[in-house]
C-alpha cells in the first residue's frame, strides 16, 4: 500500500487538470462529461471522490468511520482503514475484469461493504449503482442491465437467488460477490467477501492510482436509480463533483459539523440506493469526518431503536412513514402506561407543543415549558435513542402536520429538506438555523431556484440551478432533454411558492395534479392530508377524478404489520380500535369495516370527510364518494415504491374496478 502522505503530493501533481473540457450542461453516455455549473455563488475548486477520501484521511485518519455489530459487539475502523479497504476492494473489482464506465450493482441492506463497495467501484473508473433489496428479480434486471453491470455485490443468499433467476441475461456480467452469510453452494463466478479482497493483492498500486489520476471531477460516479413511481426507474447520472460539492455544502446548510469541532454520529438504515441515504450516510460521512453506525437488516421491523440508544447519534434522518411509525408506537407505548404516567406524559407533551407553536426556536421558553422538558421529555427521548441528538431531518417526502406536531410535543423539530435524486439529494435544507414550520427551508448556498409558471397563489413549478444538477438520465436522450428548460434549469415537476425570507413551501406534483372534467385543477395531496388529520384511524388516503366529473377516495385503515414479511394483516392497529371503541364499535380487523358493515364508523368517516369538504375552495374539490378497501398499501404489495412513496398509477390499475364503481352509475 502507498504512503498516504507520499500519495495525497503524486494525487494532487496528477489531478491538477480536473475537469473534462465540454460545453454541455448535460449527456446521456457514462462515459460522457458536463460542463460544471461554477459560478460566483459556487467558485469553489471540483474535486473527484478520491481527492474527498484523500482529505478525509489526512484530517481525520486517526478517527473512527464505521460501527459494526458483530456477536454482540460494536466493532470499529478508522478511516485510514476504511480507505485502505476501499483500495482493496477497487484492486479487487478491476482483478474481476470492472471496465471502464461500467457499474458495481449493490444489493443488500446497509453495511460496511456496501460502502467500501459503493467507494471501491469508484476508484476503479466504474459506476456505483445501488439496487434496493425489494425489487423483485425483473426491476433488479433492468438495473443491472441498464447500467451494464460487470459485478453484482449481494448481502446473502434471498438476494443471491434473485440475481441467479437473471444473470444468463446479463452480458456484462462478470461476477457475483456475497458479503454477508456463508455460501450455500459454490458456484463459477461466485464469490464470499473474503475470497473477494484477496482477489487484488496482485494488482500493483499504480495500476490503480493511474485510473484515479485520470478520472475527472465532470464525468460520471454514481448512478441512482428513481424509484419507479411514475415509470420504469431512470439511472440518474451524478458526477464526482455533483457527489462532492453536495456532501460538502448541503450538510453544513443542515449544521453538521466537521469533525475537528465537533465528531458527527449518524446511524445508516435507510435504503443506500436512495439519494437521501447515501449523501448523508456515505459521502457526508467521508467529507466531514462523521462516525456511521450501521443498524441491524431488520432496523424497520422494530430494532432500530436498540441500535439508537447504544449509537447516540448526534443527528438522525427519517424519511416521513419512519417519523410516522416512530409515532404510532410511542402513541401504543403511552397508552399502555399507567394512569399517573400517562397524564405526567400527556401533560408535558401538550406544554411543549404549545410553547413550540408560540415561540421561535431560539426564543426563550416559559418555566413550565423547561420544567416538561426536564422532567419528562428528556427521559421519552433518551428511551428512543435521542438523548444527544440535536438535529432531526426528514425528507423524501412531505411529512404530514400531525406527526411534525407529535414531535414538536417532544420537543423535537423535525428540519424538512427538499430535493431530488437529480439534484444529489438536498437544494433546499431546514436546520437549526433556517428554520420555519412547514417549510423546506431555504435554498443551499450556492444553489438557485426559480418559481416558473406562477399561478394567482403564487404557486409555480420548482426550478432548480447548481453545481448539484445531475448530469443527465443514463441512455434516456428524450427524458434527459424533457428534464431541463431552454436555460438549463432543471424542472423538478413539483408545485411549489417561497416567502419573502427565501423559505420554500412545495404545494404540489404537476402529475400529481388531478384536472377534472370541468377543467378545476386540484392537488391531491392537501386533501388526502386533511382526511388523514380528521380521521387517525386512516393510514393512507388516495384522491381520485382526473378526467372525472367529481372527486372520490381510497382509504385505507391503520392495521397491524407482520415484522417477518413487513405486509399488513386484517387486524386493526391498537390505535384504531381505540378509537372504534370511542365511537361504541366492536371492530378489531379490517373485515369488520369493510363494504360499510360497521355503521358506526361509517358515518364516522362520512362526517369526517364532511368536515374536510366544508372546508373545500370549490364544489369541484369536495369528496362525493369513498370506499375503505381491504388491506393497506405495503411496497410488498406494490401501491408503495421503495422510499413509501404512493405509485398513484399503480394503486389506479390495482383497484380499477372499485374506481369504476364511483363513476358508473353516471354513464347509465
Amino acid at each position: 500500500m502507498t504512503d498516504l502522505g507520499k500519495e495525497e503530493v503524486a494525487d494532487n501533481g496528477r489531478q491538477k487538470k480536473c475537469v473534462e473540457e465540454v460545453q454541455s450542461l448535460w449527456t446521456t453516455e457514462a462515459s460522457g462529461s458536463v460542463k460544471l455549473r461554477i459560478d460566483e455563488l459556487c467558485p469553489q475548486e471540483p474535486i473527484t471522490v478520491h481527492q474527498m477520501f484523500i482529505n478525509c484521511v489526512q484530517k481525520y485518519g486517526h478517527l473512527p468511520a464505521l460501527a459494526s455489530k458483530r456477536k454482540e459487539k460494536w466493532e470499529k475502523i478508522t478511516f485510514s482503514e476504511y480507505y485502505r479497504c476501499c483500495r482493496m476492494a477497487a484492486k479487487s473489482f478491476l482483478k474481476l475484469g470492472l471496465e471502464r464506465f461500467h457499474s458495481v450493482a449493490i444489493l443488500g441492506f446497509n453495511s460496511e461493504e456496501w460502502f467500501f463497495s459503493a467507494v471501491g467501484a469508484v476508484f476503479a473508473g466504474g459506476l456505483s449503482t445501488g439496487i434496493y433489496t425489494t425489487n423483485s428479480p425483473e426491476a433488479c434486471h433492468h438495473v443491472a442491465k441498464d447500467s451494464r453491470a460487470n459485478i453484482i455485490v449481494i448481502e446473502n443468499q434471498k438476494q443471491l437467488d434473485k440475481i441467479l433467476l437473471i444473470k444468463d441475461n446479463l452480458p456484462h456480467l462478470k461476477a457475483i460477490v456475497q458479503y454477508s452469510g456463508s455460501l450455500k453452494k459454490k458456484l463459477p463466478n461466485l464469490y464470499s467477501w473474503e475470497e473477494f479482497m484477496r482477489l487484488g493483492l496482485d494488482i500493483p498500486d499504480k495500476t490503480l492510482d493511474d485510473i484515479i489520476s485520470s478520472q475527472k471531477a465532470n464525468q460520471c460516479c454514481v448512478l441512482i436509480y428513481t424509484s419507479g413511481t411514475t415509470g420504469a426507474p431512470k439511472g440518474v447520472m451524478l458526477s464526482h463533483d455533483n457527489i462532492t460539492w453536495t456532501a460538502r455544502h448541503a450538510s453544513r446548510a443542515g449544521d453538521m459539523q466537521p469533525a475537528e469541532i465537533k465528531q458527527e454520529t449518524i446511524v445508516s438504515y435507510l435504503p443506500l440506493s436512495h439519494i437521501a441515504a447515501q449523501i448523508y450516510d456515505l459521502w457526508t460521512g467521508i467529507q466531514w469526518g462523521e462516525l456511521v453506525y450501521f443498524a441491524q437488516p431488520d432496523a424497520l421491523k422494530g430494532t432500530l431503536v436498540n441500535t439508537l440508544r447504544e449509537a447516540t447519534p448526534s443527528s438522525h434522518m427519517g424519511v416521513p412513514r419512519v417519523w410516522e411509525k416512530m409515532m404510532e408506537k410511542i402513541k401504543l407505548e403511552v397508552s399502555r402506561c399507567a394512569y399517573l404516567k400517562k397524564k405526567l406524559v400527556t401533560w408535558a407533551m401538550s406544554v411543549s407543543l404549545e410553547a413550540n407553536l408560540k415561540y421561535s426556536k431560539d426564543e426563550e421558553k416559559p418555566f413550565l415549558f423547561n420544567l416538561a422538558n426536564s422532567l419528562v421529555l428528556e427521559k421519552l427521548r433518551a428511551e428512543l435513542g435521542f438523548s444527544g441528538c440535536q438535529k432531526f431531518f426528514s425528507g423524501a417526502a412531505p411529512i404530514g402536520s400531525d406527526t411534525f406536531e407529535f414531535f414538536l410535543g417532544l420537543n423535537i423539530h423535525l428540519y424538512e429538506a427538499y430535493g431530488m435524486s437529480e439534484s444529489s439529494g438536498p437544494h433546499f435544507m431546514s436546520g437549526p438555523y433556517t428554520y420555519r414550520m412547514e417549510s423546506c427551508g431555504k435554498v443551499v448556498p450556492g444553489c438557485r431556484c426559480k418559481i416558473a409558471n406562477v399561478d394567482a397563489d403564487g404557486s409555480g413549478e420548482v426550478c432548480l440551478w447548481g453545481r448539484d444538477v445531475f448530469m443527465g438520465y443514463l441512455n434516456m436522450k428524450d427524458k434527459t432533454v424533457e428534464a431541463f428548460d431552454e436555460e438549463g434549469w432543471l424542472c423538478s415537476g413539483d408545485l411549489g411558492k417561497t416567502d419573502e425570507d427565501g423559505f420554500l413551501y412545495i404545494t404540489g406534483r404537476i402529475k400529481e395534479l388531478i384536472i377534472t372534467a370541468g377543467g378545476e385543477n386540484v392537488p391531491p395531496v392537501p386533501i388526502e392530508d386533511a382526511v388523514k388529520r380528521e380521521l387517525p384511524f386512516i393510514s393512507n388516503a388516495m384522491l381520485i377524478g382526473d378526467k372525472r366529473k367529481f372527486l372520490s377516495m381510497l382509504l385505507t385503515i391503520k392495521c397491524v404489520i407482520n415484522v417477518e414479511t413487513m405486509e399488513p394483516t386484517d387486524d386493526l392497529s391498537p390505535e384504531a380500535v381505540k378509537f372504534c371503541q370511542q365511537l361504541g364499535s366492536q371492530a378489531t380487523k379490517v373485515s369488520d369495516i369493510t363494504g360499510g358493515k360497521d355503521k358506526l364508523l361509517n358515518q364516522a368517516i362520512q362526517d369526517g370527510i364532511a368536515r374536510v369538504n366544508s372546508k373545500a375552495t370549490s364544489n369541484a374539490q369536495r369528496i362525493q364518494k369513498w370506499i375503505v378497501l381491504g388491506k393497506d398499501f405495503s411496497v410488498s404489495g406494490g401501491e408503495l415504491g421503495p422510499t413509501m412513496k404512493l405509485r398513484r398509477a399503480a394503486v389506479l390499475k390495482m383497484y380499477h374496478n372499485e374506481v369504476e364503481t364511483f363513476y358508473r352509475e353516471l354513464k347509465k
